[in-house]
């Protein structure tokens, strides 16, 4: 069992992974949007390429592992997996882990000059990880249930 100071700093860190990472899924669907709008192997859509591996390389991806491992430290701690609302959050996060993953794919398919997805489909995707986080927000906040 974490000592209240041990279980402070786990749950410090734990926020500080889970904003980065947030700030990936929130900007990394705005960059493909962008990267849409120019033309393949430009100048341009090699910046973008550049800036899309280097977020989900150096930002998000390490952020999304230690909110993963940090996260389940202490619900693991506090005997969270009884809980209702913790279902819920674990399932929001579940959810965010496969965007991510679905986000890496289509930076893969810009690398490779074989996006295929429209502006429109970008834009709409960078809702979903604001959506889920809102549930999730609420459901550890207010513990409805």
């Amino acid at each position: 069992m974490l000592s209240g100071t041990a279980y402070l700093w786990v749950k410090a860190v734990h926020v500080i992974a889970i904003i980065s990472w947030m700030a990936g899924l929130l900007y990394l669907p705005r960059l493909f949007v962008y990267h849409t709008t120019v033309k393949p192997r430009s100048e341009t859509s090699e910046t973008f390429k550049i800036m899309e591996r280097r977020l989900i390389k150096a930002i998000m991806t390490p952020a999304m592992v230690l909110a993963w491992i940090l996260g389940l430290v202490m619900a693991v701690d506090g005997g969270l997996f009884s809980q209702g609302w913790f279902h819920l959050k674990l399932a929001c996060v579940v959810a965010m882990t496969i965007a991510h993953f679905f986000l890496a794919r289509c930076k893969d398919g810009f690398a490779e000059d074989r996006n295929t997805r429209s502006e429109k489909f970008y834009r709409v995707i960078n809702e979903v990880p604001t959506l889920l986080m809102i549930v999730i927000v609420i459901v550890v906040i207010v513990k409805p249930f």
